[in-house]
């Protein structure tokens, strides 16, 4: 089952009887990818999950939410299910914060929902389906600190100053990093009010900002959660417990965390694949053997194929066509002449290994 349905069956347990789990943190980090502009104020003012929901679903019909493209696009219906239950029901939201900005690519956003138990967990929106939100997430491999790693500490530090409650942090895929971030490089007496983070298949960092003091003593409080064949959550690397768990898509597709398979009190458990070592020994390893400038130019020459017909999402490239032998010929092309090939077979090996399309997606049914 997926958190649809835990959300059926163990939504009426309070926090109080069965405490706060992964499976929670995945269904709050979830729900920040719904759009809360214009209903959750910037300000710290909470709302309630039931006038949120009411909220938003005047302005957006559940019809047209329904055929939304994407991997995230089911976010929204979690505040039904979140609020058939005692669990969440009585959770208010606050302090939405969103931006996108071309010039210095940077897709941010994050929320706040202050939870029954006393305790208040900030949830930091992970990658979505635009070409801006995956070009900020490669930024990642060749910038130590991104601008929207500093945002997530900043929010978190604002957040500490308004809200007198302990803190969880979490997020979904990039979501994830910037809650490890946040945790580990917010103020001093904002990361001692830290009680645990989750990275949802989220990728780690940098060698530099792993050395930090203040990385390290975060680390304890840290849980990184990947699919049995994450590629995205071994990236790069982090220094926290893991757990690999079951989805029932595969390949790269189990990336989408409605496909990740729960029971009544956490993730089912599983073993990583040869597919999800093959990921770890080899893409992860040539990205941390690269420099700087060598990533740099791989990204740009792929952002600037990606975005030379107008898309400006995944979905659209998918609707023209452009398959992914094409994107990863146009991030060869950034590199050096003798570093083409190594990373054409690295990564060609991995796209055949999983027998699926680096764009497709799947979804949940979630009209139950």
């Amino acid at each position: 089952m997926n958190i649809f349905d835990y959300l059926t069956w163990r939504g009426d347990v309070p926090l109080a009887v069965s405490p706060f789990n992964p499976v929670d943190s995945l269904v709050l980090s979830e729900l920040a990818y719904t759009d809360f502009e214009g209903i959750l104020p910037a300000n710290g003012q909470a709302v309630s999950l039931a006038d949120a929901c009411e909220a938003y679903f005047a302005a957006h019909s559940r019809e047209e939410v329904k055929t939304r493209p994407g991997y995230t696009a089911p976010a929204p219906f979690l505040m039904d299910f979140l609020l058939r239950g005692a669990r969440f029901r009585e959770m208010l939201l606050c302090s939405f914060e969103s931006l996108m900005d071309f010039e210095d690519p940077t897709q941010f956003a994050a929320m706040t929902c202050l939870l029954p138990d006393g305790t208040a967990f900030v949830s930091f929106r992970g990658t979505d389906g635009t070409l801006l939100g995956w070009k900020d997430d490669l930024i990642m491999s060749y910038r130590s600190r991104t601008r929207g790693q500093r945002l997530a500490a900043d929010y978190l530090d604002r957040a500490a100053a308004q809200i007198d409650r302990p803190f969880l942090l979490g997020g979904h895929s990039k979501g994830g990093n910037l809650a490890i971030y946040a945790a580990a490089f917010c103020a001093p007496e904002t990361q001692s009010r830290v009680r645990a983070v989750y990275s949802l298949d989220g990728p780690g960092f940098r060698d530099d900002l792993r050395a930090e003091p203040s990385y390290l003593a975060v680390m304890p409080r840290c849980l990184s959660v990947i699919p049995d064949t994450s590629v995205i959550g071994q990236l790069l690397t982090n220094d926290c417990p893991r757990i690999v768990i079951e989805s029932s898509a595969s390949g790269l597709i189990q990336h989408d965390g409605f496909t990740w398979q729960t029971g009544p009190t956490g993730f089912v458990p599983a073993e990583l694949s040869r597919r999800g070592e093959y990921a770890e020994k080899t893409i992860t390893a040539w990205v941390s053997r690269q420099d700087d400038e060598t990533l740099r130019s791989m990204v740009d020459s792929l952002f600037r194929v990606l975005e030379a017909p107008g898309a400006d999402s995944f979905h659209m490239l998918r609707s023209r066509k452009m398959r992914t032998a094409e994107l990863m010929m146009a991030a060869a092309r950034g590199l050096p002449k003798e570093k083409q090939k190594e990373f054409l077979s690295s990564v060609g090996q991995l796209l055949q290994s999983s027998g699926e399309q680096l764009l497709d997606t799947v979804r949940p049914e979630t009209d139950r």
